[in-house]
């Protein structure tokens, strides 16, 4: 017997606003009976878990233990570039001039998650 992952639960202060940020990033639509308001939400993955939140009412205080890692399909600078556009605020710089490492990234209310080199990056690199 083995479980499956059903969803990664995001707690958040506003949940539809946050599921809107998170479904601009993944190109995954909102699940169609959320709207502004809405104490949970859902962004829907084309594979994978769905990305759940929901409001709590205690604000973010530590760092995440558990985050997401986003491997773009194109180049890692111009995603994390177009994430920052989105919201995003820059974390932490851990890329190296080889094009190895990553960028931490928060979303809107200060969860971490990283940016890895993506395919385009990879394949150059050999």
């Amino acid at each position: 017997m083995v479980s499956m992952v059903q969803n990664v639960a995001v707690d958040c202060a506003d949940a539809y606003e946050l599921a809107r940020f998170w479904s601009a990033v993944t190109g995954g639509p909102l699940h169609p009976d959320d709207a502004p308001g809405s104490r949970e939400t859902q962004v829907l993955l084309p594979e994978g878990p769905v990305l759940y939140f929901n409001e709590v009412p205690e604000p973010k205080t530590v760092k995440n233990r558990i985050h997401l890692c986003l491997r773009p399909t194109a180049s890692r600078d111009a995603e994390v570039e177009r994430l920052l556009g989105l919201g995003a605020t820059l974390v932490g710089d851990l890329r190296e001039p080889d094009g190895a490492g990553w960028a931490v990234l928060a979303d809107p209310e200060g969860n971490e998650f990283c940016v890895l080199r993506g395919d385009s990056d990879r394949a150059s690199a050999g």
